[in-house]
């Protein structure tokens, strides 16, 4: 069962140590396989403060990495957030046995009132601290730039509980025309009925959207939006959530496409081929993407790329990407923020994987899947009496490579199976050795409609800890 864990057994209220406002904390991480380093790029000021205001010094998930705020005078925990990035995925790549290489990340913190510590730390596949740093800020340093709105509009998606009215687009400051939906502009506050405080807030980045296609950019959005809470957990969860739409433009239309020998410049510096898999759909600049979202109050950062072309990637804490124009695109955008929200792991596996993403020793801290280390700690609970483990495969379930989707019996049969759980082999990228809750779910497939029962529990879970007061 996964639970909250606090650091400190000491509880303080948010105005004790920070004011309503946000500390940017731009980092470079960087390094080989065997060793890495973290470095500290600079710090930026902005108003309000959009994250959690309960539950200060508790981490639900460990992630692959941790920010850990301490009050300098009494060394008390006073904030904790975690996260992966895509710099450790890269370290499990073969490049990073041969050469350096140096990724940027950031993490927003609520601003101090007085001076703290902050410390940062990275982990490995077993759970071993690989590398650590901390620095003191003092918050009257005049090196801490502050920073607005940057002229980039945005809008409301979608407002989440404690509004008036009926939920609707709110416009910041341009008219503009979409596809499917008549727009309405008008002049006032754009965070007018928006509760950051009690909503976690989604931001929406626009990435390979010219200004002139900002009107399908707004149409995207709610296409994403819609496709998030159409199905449940999140349906049920729908007014926990606040989503901005970020008009960010790009020169040119769509991402850069390295295999095509496609480079074009957009607002989010996207592109195909991370890690050499070509669709892999990937930002290593997070600066830049933090910069776009100067002014806008976010917890999560989802990226809509304008391509047809399969592609994205979720990365726990650091971003969602998802291009906005495929068949797929609901299923493959609910899937990696799956990942980027809930920190869920992918079910699938490859039988020629040649990396150990979970050694045997080491239960994973993702919440949908296990090695068997820690299985209590798991779904143990979810588990009907007398449940084999590992469970073997309902051979009625047909197979989701030939099904045909026109074939209603058939696929009611493989969306029932989405519900029962047990302990399958084959997750994690590993055939052997790594289980996942569920023959088939939204984090396997995107041929079945649900979450199972255990990574629907998770984001149940998460949501409830981001949302505690």
């Amino acid at each position: 069962m996964i639970c909250f864990v606090s650091i400190n057994a000491s509880a303080q209220t948010f105005d004790e140590y920070f004011e309503d406002a946000t500390l940017r904390l731009d980092y470079i991480f960087a390094g080989n396989s065997k060793k890495q380093s973290i470095y500290l790029e600079g710090m930026k000021k902005q108003d309000r403060w959009a994250g959690r205001k309960s539950r200060l010094s508790e981490k639900f998930l460990n992630g692959n990495g941790q920010v850990t705020v301490k009050d300098h005078a009494s060394q008390q925990i006073i904030y904790i957030t975690t996260f992966s990035t895509l710099f450790q995925e890269w370290l499990l790549q073969e490049e990073a046995n041969k050469i350096d290489k140096a990724f940027e990340t950031s993490y927003n913190i609520p601003f101090p009132k007085n001076e703290i510590d902050v410390t940062v730390t990275l982990t490995d596949n077993h759970h071993a601290v690989t590398a650590e740093m901390t620095h003191t800020v003092n918050p009257k340093d005049i090196l801490i730039r502050e920073i607005g709105a940057n002229g980039i509009p945005f809008h409301y998606v979608w407002k989440g509980q404690q509004t008036t009215g009926n939920q609707q687009w709110a416009d910041s400051n341009e008219p503009r025309n979409g596809k499917g939906r008549n727009y309405i502009a008008t002049e006032y506050n754009p965070f007018e009925n928006v509760n950051i405080t009690d909503c976690i807030d989604l931001a929406i980045v626009a990435e390979g959207y010219t200004q002139e296609q900002m009107g399908k950019f707004y149409h995207d959005c709610q296409r994403a939006t819609d496709a998030l809470f159409e199905r449940e957990p999140f349906k049920s969860l729908k007014n926990r959530f606040n989503v901005v739409a970020v008009a960010s433009p790009s020169q040119k239309s769509g991402p850069t496409v390295p295999h095509k020998g496609v480079w074009n410049s957009t607002a989010a510096g996207t592109h195909y081929d991370t890690f050499y898999s070509d669709r892999y759909l990937m930002s290593q600049e997070m600066h830049r993407i933090y910069d776009i979202l100067s002014g806008v109050p976010f917890e999560h950062i989802i990226v809509l790329v304008n391509s047809d072309t399969y592609g994205g990637g979720g990365i726990y804490n650091q971003v969602t990407v998802s291009t906005s124009n495929h068949p797929t695109f609901k299923e493959v955008f609910v899937h990696e923020f799956g990942h980027g929200y809930g920190g869920l792991a992918d079910e699938y596996a490859y039988d020629d994987q040649t990396s150990e993403w979970y050694p045997a020793d080491t239960e994973p801290w993702e919440p949908n899947i296990t090695t068997l280390k820690d299985f209590n700690s798991k779904w143990a609970d979810l588990m009907p009496k007398k449940q084999p483990i590992p469970t073997p495969l309902d051979p009625k379930v047909p197979d989701f490579k030939t099904i045909d989707k026109n074939d209603k019996k058939a696929m009611e049969i493989l969306n029932k199976c989405t519900q029962v759980v047990g302990v399958f082999e084959g997750a994690g990228y590993q055939s052997k050795g790594c289980y996942r809750p569920a023959q088939e779910c939204r984090m396997k497939i995107n041929e079945v409609e649900d979450f199972c029962p255990v990574c629907t529990r998770a984001i149940q879970r998460i949501t409830d800890f981001y949302t505690a007061k």
